[in-house]
């Protein structure tokens, strides 16, 4: 036996010593298995929950993923169980469902020229090592990759000739690049043997060379430019900052890239890097806020992109020779998903969800300023009258820096002290940012619950400048708990909103911030809801997928320096339970590859071993989160429950 394998193994018996011991020293675990569901300490939901719930649970989005040739596009959406594809011919049109499987459909990509082909990736039980299928319309599907793979990034070149893509083998951290000519697939060849995680961002016009993007963090990414027939690459724009790179695409002549970049300043703008000389030049004004989603119409002439104002989006146009930019009108005010040209560069499709309406699709003509909306999304039978749209709200943390955030209010206080209880959500990422989207649950909260939803941008958060992402990187992450803390602070000066009755939730990272938040304040909590996320970063970092660790090595630290480590260990949720007293619900997917499933397992055994009340569910098909609409509703009807019970709304009844 290996000494991996021996590692691998005696950790897993001191982990299940270390769960006996946790029910012996607690009170007995209630468990029962409701198809691939792993309850522990969940009750049968009271008469009526379910009922109540299921209007928000059927609400659908339509999600745009590409156009084919004939002007019709491909939508992704939920009918049934997961989110599959479906063909939309025209605006307003039906809806035809093209595919049919058990699991969801991640993304659609569309093959050049034709009206009919397309292909597809998707992976099996949430583990994420996404397979390439090449369909079409009338249903027919050939898988294109290896089994056992992990595939990102697919492209095809302009005229549908080639497919290319990154993989990387189970286990292994390093991607390659593979070209396939997309009617022969016996042709299918590694093209670029890569260093940590490269993808393909697109093929030149003459389809002979790539464009390749290595990722370093989320902060910081690599160009290469990639000769397919040699293997050779040369590194584009080479610096020694930090910079990261968007959206890129060659000008029709080849010569020239557009893409975003944030070199020389905190927010990403447009560029035109010119390949003969290495130059880069700005397309239009800089701004002080992310360009965070580009499109270059296929004739060369229109530059499409979207800007993050404060989590919300504001969508342009403007002439890639130069020229003003005028802003599209008569959108939703919302968060932009999707912005792609259709082939004759006549209209751009834009996808949009808004916090009173899940996503749907719109055109918009840049020659007539026509906008047409395409689809129109199920609200499950509620009124959209009655959704909340949130306020964005700032807080003065304890260095003095402000902190953004959403704040969603009940339009009726349900409380006998005529106090909101709150529910702060922490997003993941941890380099994402919170935006005014369509969220069923926190509308489900708000209305349902009466309580009010606070979702703040904690530093390191994105969308407000790369001095502002860094902020909590390595031994600074505490100062992001220190933000809730005074986030905390700013819900006890707002007389509306009950400071004695707080829970703290979130997932991935944001799970990982709300145990964080639970070990230093849970004695100003009433709970902590903790989905997918991470009890103690170096087990995280040990255990993470191959792929992902170098990756987020780069965010959170090296867990191999003992410097690091010895600082992870002292602030992880899991060596500070002793705090944790409150009521404590926890929720794991078996396949995750991200979070593994035993870093809740871990915690949840120490806290019942010190006698702390724990709800635990595990989804045996799941990975990191629930994709499958069984699992999640049952996860909203348990989650209900717990915050119903913890947020003491029942009393009040």
């Amino acid at each position: 036996m290996g000494r991996g394998i021996k590692t691998a193994v005696a950790w897993v018996g001191l982990l299940v010593a270390a769960a006996g011991a946790a029910l012996a020293a607690s009170s007995t675990v209630e468990r029962r298995e409701i198809g691939q569901l792993v309850l522990e300490n969940i009750p049968e939901p009271p008469p009526g929950l379910v009922e109540s719930l299921r209007s928000y649970e059927n609400v659908r989005a339509a999600n745009f993923e590409d156009w084919l040739a004939d002007g019709s596009m491909l939508i992704s959406t939920r009918f049934g169980q997961t989110v599959q594809l479906h063909h939309v011919g025209y605006p307003g049109g039906a809806r035809e469902q093209i595919t049919f499987y058990e699991e969801p459909i991640a993304d659609a990509l569309a093959r050049p020229g034709t009206a009919d082909r397309f292909l597809f990736r998707r992976d099996t039980g949430g583990a994420e090592y996404f397979q390439i299928y090449l369909a079409t319309l009338a249903g027919a599907a050939e898988l294109v990759t290896a089994p056992g793979t992990r595939n990102l990034a697919p492209v095809f070149s302009q005229d549908g000739a080639f497919v290319a893509w990154s993989t990387v083998e189970k286990g292994k951290a390093d991607y390659d690049i593979w070209v396939m000519r997309v009617d022969e697939p016996a042709s299918r060849r590694q093209a670029y043997h890569g260093d940590g995680e490269v993808v393909p961002e697109a093929f030149s016009p003459d389809g002979k060379t790539l464009v390749l993007t290595r990722l370093i963090s989320a902060a910081s990414q690599k160009l290469y430019l990639l000769d397919i027939a040699t293997g050779a690459t040369r590194e584009l724009n080479p610096s020694a900052e930090e910079i990261a790179y968007g959206r890129v695409q060659f000008t029709p002549d080849g010569a020239a890239l557009v893409l975003t970049s944030n070199e020389g300043g905190e927010f990403s703008r447009l560029i035109r890097y010119d390949l003969a000389t290495g130059q880069s030049h700005p397309l239009g004004d800089s701004t002080e806020w992310d360009v965070e989603r580009t499109e270059l119409s296929p004739d060369g002439d229109t530059l499409a992109y979207a800007v993050d104002v404060e989590g919300r989006s504001e969508v342009y146009l403007r002439r890639l020779a130069g020229g003003p930019a005028e802003r599209v009108l008569g959108l939703p005010t919302g968060v932009v998903h999707a912005l792609k040209f259709s082939p004759d560069s006549k209209r751009l499709a834009i996808g949009l969800e808004s916090a009173a309406a899940p996503a749907d699709v719109w055109s918009f003509e840049p020659q007539t300023g026509k906008l047409d909306r395409w689809t129109r999304s199920e609200t499950g039978g509620l009124d959209p009258a009655g959704f909340v749209e949130p306020s964005l709200i700032r807080f003065t943390s304890f260095d003095k820096r402000s902190i953004p955030g959403f704040l969603y209010e009940p339009k009726a206080v349900h409380t006998a002290t005529g106090r909101l209880p709150v529910i702060i959500s922490i997003h993941g990422g941890p380099e994402a940012q919170e935006r005014p989207g369509f969220r069923p649950v926190y509308q489900y909260w708000v209305k349902e619950l009466g309580a009010a939803v606070i979702t703040p941008n904690i530093r390191g958060s994105a969308g407000y400048g790369r001095s502002y992402l860094a902020l909590d990187n390595g031994l600074k992450r505490q100062d992001a708990v220190g933000d809730v803390g005074a986030l905390l602070d700013w819900i006890a000066a707002r007389p509306e909103l009950d400071s004695t009755n707080v829970v703290v939730s979130g997932a991935s990272y944001g799970g990982f911030m709300t145990l964080s938040v639970f070990a230093r304040y849970g004695a100003r909590l009433a709970g902590a809801y903790d989905v997918v996320g991470m009890s103690n970063l170096v087990s995280f970092l040990e255990r993470t997928e191959a792929y992902r660790q170098d990756l987020r090595r780069v965010e959170y630290g090296d867990e191999r320096d003992p410097a690091m480590r010895k600082f992870m260990e002292e602030t992880a949720p899991l060596n500070n339970t002793e705090k944790m007293t409150k009521p404590l619900f926890v929720v794991a997917g078996r396949n995750d590859p991200r979070v593994p499933y035993t870093e809740a397992e871990q915690l949840v055994a120490k806290v019942r071993a010190q006698g702390g009340e724990v709800w635990y569910m595990l989804a045996k098909d799941e990975g990191h989160g629930y994709r499958k609409k069984p699992n999640r509703d049952a996860q909203r009807v348990a989650e209900t429950q717990w915050l119903r019970k913890v947020l003491r709304l029942d009393d009040a009844q």
